[in-house]
């Protein structure tokens, strides 16, 4: 039987350097990491995905790595990395790390290899054009910081492609050497305890472009490979795609038996949602969010999962949305030039999107949890961080965990400089928002979202079941999950003003989770009274059978 443990889980994401700091050097590392692990216990966590962890000069964030079998050195080493695992699981929790195979830093041996001779082994590893393309600014994923997606290497006397950075150079899948290497990789990691792999650029992996000659083999195969290998290697673990992708494609990285194709991804970020979902904060209406999940494909593969998320490591991307929607959101959630990269998304953290609202912060992290999918959190929005609008690009949102009013947030005891400074202003500074003061506080954004995974994991329905979308009022909405003759429903209002909607039920509807000012069972052909910003679980005949 297919162990779809997934299906039913609560992701947390984190930065292991910006995590926590035990050594004291002003860089989170692997032993703070596992000090701090009974904080993601606590708070109901079932799987950990962490951030690239992997040796870096460090110029994007770890994404661009000179040794895909190593730990960074400023974080720990490999005994501390199984140290960690081991410790995770004792507490029930697996762990799923980022596999960045799409690229290399241009540090990286293999690329320092190629670019030295024409007869290198590694030569083939990359994608070279003797001859200058025709347009080096097609396909740019970074503009403003980005100037081509082609650069020239005198050594090589070649250019070389690359989708991102020109510090990060493409692999090239259609050499075999690269792909058993990439499943090489995978297996590295899964014989040290990992249970699943967040795939990085997916859409970019599985493309042949820059190539003089595209061989006669779909790309996609690719994904299959990764999939049957995994499967082999270790039962149960998964792949989670990066693919901001529009739902037509949407099958090919899914896969399966109801796509008449192989099985490739678990589970693929829902982006169209997320945009959707923002809309709607913005608008005070549900319209969006039902949209886009009457958007996606039916039916589903029953081995595969959307994973739903409010926010990440990355900017808000809003590329999904129109024109005049993409400008309301702006206007919204990012009034200053300064809280947007470019044209391409918002750089700002949850809590401070939402102005510091505490009932929409809180609305906010149920819908997570209601909605169709595997929710994956970022770290510090279970208790609502602030943001530092003065670091550069993404880096606003990748600020130390805020642990207690404490020097450095708690995160550190270094007497220099942090790996990057706390958030110390204003009511979402370390001052007034950290771990130690909300554990402490009944009622905090922590205790709410500590009460909120415990319920979503008492719900499989949401995991396993099928949801329809019951009419309700434009700015309230309204899930209903069946599963094995079990209903469960979730009501959520975004528009600030609450309201009535009527449910069709054919037995009481108790309460399972709730925010203050909505409460208490709802007999059949009752209206459901919801306040402004108020959210409601409700489970029709009270026990699950």
């Amino acid at each position: 039987m297919l162990d779809l443990w997934f299906k039913n889980a609560v992701v947390y994401c984190l930065d292991v350097e910006t995590f926590m700091d035990r050594n004291g050097d002003g860089v989170g590392d692997f032993p703070g990491l596992t000090d701090r692990l009974d904080h993601l216990e606590t708070l109901g966590v079932t799987c950990i995905w962490l951030n690239p962890f992997y040796p870096t000069p460090n110029r994007d964030n770890g994404y661009d790595i000179t040794n895909f079998y190593g730990v960074d050195p400023r974080l720990g080493s490999l005994g501390d990395f199984v140290e960690f695992t081991r410790a995770a699981h004792e507490r029930g929790m697996k762990v799923m790390v980022d596999l960045v195979c799409n690229h290399t830093s241009i540090d990286h041996p293999w690329f320092q290899d190629a670019r030295t001779s024409k007869n290198s082994r590694y030569r083939d590893w990359y994608v070279w054009s003797e001859e200058k393309p025709d347009d080096i600014t097609e396909g740019i994923i970074f503009p403003g910081v980005q100037e081509a997606v082609w650069t020239y290497d005198e050594a090589a006397e070649a250019w070389y492609m690359h989708r991102f950075y020109a510090h990060q150079a493409d692999l090239n899948i259609a050499n075999p050497d690269v792909r058993e290497e990439i499943l090489r990789i995978m297996g590295f990691w899964l014989e040290l305890g990992v249970e699943g792999f967040r795939i990085d650029a997916v859409p970019f992996l599985i493309e042949y472009k820059g190539l003089k000659d595209e061989p006669d083999r779909d790309p996609l195969l690719l994904l299959s490979e990764m999939r049957d290998f995994l499967s082999w290697r270790r039962a149960g673990a998964v792949m989670l795609a990066e693919a901001n992708v529009t739902r037509e494609v949407l099958p090919d990285y899914f896969g399966g038996r109801s796509f008449g194709s192989d099985e490739r991804m678990h589970l693929v970020f829902d982006f169209p949602l997320n945009q959707r979902m923002w809309l709607g904060f913005v608008r005070g209406s549900a319209e969006p969010i039902r949209e886009a999940l009457r958007s996606r494909p039916d039916p589903m593969p029953v081995q595969a999962q959307f994973a739903t998320f409010l926010r990440n490591h990355d900017e808000l991307s809003l590329d999904k949305l129109s024109d005049g929607e993409r400008e309301e959101c702006f206007e919204a959630l990012a009034p200053e030039e300064s809280m947007r990269i470019y044209d391409r998304g918002v750089r700002r953290r949850l809590a401070p999107m939402l102005g510091g609202d505490a009932a929409r912060i809180a609305l906010a992290q149920s819908l997570l949890f209601a909605l169709p999918g595997t929710p994956v959190m970022w770290y510090g929005d279970e208790i609502g961080m602030g943001e530092r609008l003065d670091l550069g690009e993404r880096n606003p949102v990748r600020t130390p965990m805020q642990w207690a009013d404490a020097a450095n947030a708690g995160f550190s005891d270094a007497a220099a400089d942090l790996v990057h400074p706390v958030v110390t202003d204003g009511p979402l500074g370390y001052h007034e928002t950290n771990v130690a003061s909300q554990r402490a506080t009944q009622g905090s954004l922590l205790r709410q979202v500590q009460e909120m995974i415990r319920v979503r994991r008492s719900c499989p329905e949401i995991g396993w079941g099928d949801v329809t979308l019951p009419d309700s009022p434009d700015g309230i909405l309204v899930l209903r999950y069946a599963w094995r003759d079990n209903v469960v429903f979730t009501i959520h209002d975004l528009s600030g003003k609450g309201g009535e909607v009527d449910i069709d039920a054919e037995a009481t509807l108790m309460p399972l989770l709730s925010d203050a000012a909505t409460e208490g069972a709802v007999q059949p052909g009752e209206p459901v009274r919801i306040g402004p910003y108020g959210f409601l679980w409700l489970r029709e005949g009270g026990e699950r059978r």
